[in-house]
């Protein structure tokens, strides 16, 4: 395990190679029409000259004849000018939770892992650790097919951020960004998103990675405000095993880590209620995400983000397709 943040980033220590395989067959495409000028593989609103026909229309007295459809003048002696469909690139903002609850984790570091400072100072993977690496798969997959990606990382309000960029350096910064950034506070992500929402004006694709272990309300309130701008979300809820199964046997002292306290608690009384409650949470917050036609996906911190994103990237691309966006 590192002891100090890494001077030289080598892309395997953050990006495992078994995950850009199991990536490397998908697109992230947008459920949204976006909007952007440049070349990329995502549909404009704005349509003109460009590589993919869209649709017929009318001639109007003043058009480009340059544009006029003859074999449809040949057939039917009417004037149609042709209209294409601009491709565009794609703006993905991650927001990832570096409040205290995101300090938790009970599995070893992965050898070989970068690191960072949740895990220098835990000694164990956390759940911080997995949205690090879940952060940089989406950021690689992004900027490999040349859409510009940012990042921002929240707790009680908006801490840091990597502007978004295409540029060949944007995923050292991401990295490097990610490695040192400190856990800790309580989150608020309705502040958070107030706050997000005010910097960007145009239409983007948002990956939230979360435990999203708050208010359901509070977050569906959130998600609200993003699909009132007409934003695409995907709401990634990272969870360690341990809060998952809750298989200890036990009492211990659980102690909150942002700041609910201490207590003496002997798992298997308590075991039936916590895992139905757990529940309760993760489907109110599943049902809030899918009530806005949002993606959720939950994922393991012990295992590997490759298999469930590519999952994730499958569903998306499938929808679009069904939808033609």
């Amino acid at each position: 395990m590192s002891t100090s943040p890494p001077s030289t980033i080598r892309a395997e220590e953050y990006l495992a190679p078994e995950t850009l395989a199991q990536l490397a067959p998908f697109e992230l495409r947008a459920k949204m029409i976006v909007e952007g000028i440049t070349s990329g593989t995502h549909r404009s609103p704005y349509q003109g000259l460009a590589v993919e026909f869209a649709q017929h229309r009318p001639y109007v007295a003043g058009d480009n004849l340059r544009h006029l459809d003859w074999k449809v003048f040949g057939r039917s002696d009417k004037l149609y000018l042709k209209q294409y469909q601009q491709e565009t690139n794609l703006d993905v903002v991650i927001l990832v939770d570096g409040s205290a609850s995101m300090r938790f984790g009970t599995m070893k570091v992965k050898p070989g892992w970068g690191g960072t400072e949740a895990s220098r100072a835990a000694g164990t993977w956390t759940k911080w650790d997995c949205a690090t690496a879940t952060a940089v798969a989406i950021a690689y997959l992004c900027l490999s097919q040349q859409d510009r990606v940012g990042v921002g990382v929240f707790a009680d309000e908006l801490r840091q951020q990597v502007r978004r960029s295409s540029a060949r350096t944007q995923w050292r910064t991401i990295v490097q960004t990610l490695s040192v950034q400190p856990v800790d506070s309580a989150a608020n992500f309705a502040k958070v998103a107030d706050q997000v929402l005010g910097k960007i004006t145009n239409r983007a694709l948002f990956f939230v990675l979360s435990d999203f272990l708050d208010d359901p309300a509070a977050i569906r309130g959130a998600l609200a405000r993003f699909r009132y701008r007409r934003h695409d979300v995907v709401l990634l809820q990272i969870l360690d095993r341990q809060e998952l199964r809750f298989s200890l046997d036990e009492a211990a002292p659980f102690e909150g880590l942002e700041g609910e306290g201490r207590v003496l608690v002997d798992p298997r009384a308590v075991r039936e209620a916590y895992l139905e409650a757990m529940k309760q949470q993760v489907d109110a917050v599943s049902s809030a995400a899918r009530g806005f036609g949002y993606d959720f996906l939950q994922l393991d911190s012990h295992e590997s983000v490759g298999p469930a994103l590519g999952k994730l990237l499958a569903r998306r691309a499938a929808g679009a397709r069904k939808s033609g966006a």
